[in-house]
């Protein structure tokens, strides 16, 4: 059995057996390798997003959290490699980091033969660029999606810095930026903050209960698209 292989099967024994734990010593027994070989591969799986951890004791080992994994998924080569170029665009977008997670995920719970293929795939397809230039800052992307007030070292289109708390709304993005949308407690307005302009930003403990509204935007409501999960 390669290594590809074995991870997805490592996956769906831990998932058999779930909330049971499997110690390494006994996967590596069912998997024909050392007990470091089966280490490792847990490591590698931790590290693409897939919810294992280890349960200490005598009868303790890995386990795996059913509630937040995949099942066996059958995406085709080009389904796969589609959604790689799609996480291109996320490029610097608050939504890089779970996206990339996500597509491991869905990685390694494909069948080994669909994964060696889009493997493939993949590498035949080359892109140009990062996608857009203005990242979003972590703590930026953490207190949008927790609702938390941020206060913020902003640099005006001048250069010139200032201080102010925000309640983060959400994003606009558009080719070349992203932009924080946030109602401005100074100036108690909704405002549109460019992610690289950002010098600085601080998550406070204040929960945001303002809603995002377009007719707090001053742009024109036939330009902006709402994204869609369908």
């Amino acid at each position: 059995m390669n290594r590809t292989d074995r991870l997805y099967a490592l996956v769906e024994e831990l998932r058999a057996v779930s909330p049971r734990p499997r110690s390494a010593r006994w996967l590596a027994v069912r998997f024909e390798v050392s007990s470091r070989t089966i280490e490792r591969d847990i490591g590698a799986l931790q590290q693409a997003g897939v919810p294992i951890w280890a349960e200490s004791g005598r009868t303790g080992g890995y386990v795996l959290d059913r509630a937040h994994t995949l099942p066996p998924v059958n995406l085709t080569a080009a389904e796969a490699v589609a959604m790689a170029v799609a996480l291109h665009r996320l490029a610097g977008s608050p939504f890089a980091g779970p996206g990339a997670t996500a597509l491991r995920k869905l990685l390694a719970v494909l069948p080994a033969a669909d994964a060696a293929e889009a493997h493939r795939l993949a590498g035949r397809v080359h892109l140009i660029g990062d996608g857009p230039a203005t990242p979003v800052p972590a703590t930026v992307a953490h207190a949008v999606a927790a609702r938390r007030v941020l206060r913020l070292r902003y640099a005006d289109r001048t250069g010139v810095d200032s201080l102010r708390d925000v309640e983060p709304l959400g994003y606009l993005g558009n080719s070349h930026h992203w932009y924080l949308v946030a109602w401005c407690r100074l100036r108690d307005e909704a405002r549109c903050f460019r992610t690289d302009r950002i010098r600085e930003v601080e998550a406070l403990p204040q929960v945001v209960v303002r809603e995002l509204r377009l007719a707090d935007l001053d742009i024109p409501h036939e330009r902006l698209r709402a994204l869609s999960l369908v």
